[in-house]
């Protein structure tokens, strides 16, 4: 039973878990620090998360899915969420760009913004991204 206690004990130190190590920028001009989490990989799109003191930037980028994909200002995202039939959607806050560039920003506050707070607390079943011809669903 001891060794049995001691195995359950170390067990969280033996995990195996994903290393998500932050990369701290200084800019040397304004000298304003941004936090980042550098490009995560959600077939078949890359995921850049980047924070500083004025927002918290989602850039998802389908660089490398072969056809072009547009997006400007009337696109969306759908992101649907585990045991629930709700739904959010959230629009590009990007430039019109042809490279397939999607941005979702939030303003960086005291208090966290409600729809960020949704994210970072319930599982996400799927991401939709819709483009000027189609829906491009990531996960």
């Amino acid at each position: 039973m001891k060794y049995f206690l001691i195995a359950i004990i170390l067990m969280p130190f033996l995990a195996i878990a994903q290393d998500c190590k932050l990369q701290r920028e200084v800019d040397p001009y304004t000298k304003e620090v941004t936090l980042t989490t550098g490009f995560i990989t959600i077939s078949p799109a890359t995921l850049s998360i980047e924070a500083n003191s004025k927002e918290i930037d989602f850039l998802f980028s389908l660089k490398n899915t072969g056809d072009t994909k547009c997006f400007d200002d009337a696109s969306t995202a759908t992101i649907l969420f585990d045991g629930s039939r709700s739904k959010m959607n959230i629009k590009n806050s990007g430039t019109m760009n042809c490279d397939g560039y999607f941005h979702i920003t939030f303003r960086n506050s005291d208090a966290t913004p409600g729809m960020l707070q949704r994210l970072a607390t319930n599982k996400i079943t799927s991401i939709s991204l819709t483009d000027n011809s189609k829906n491009i669903t990531l996960i």
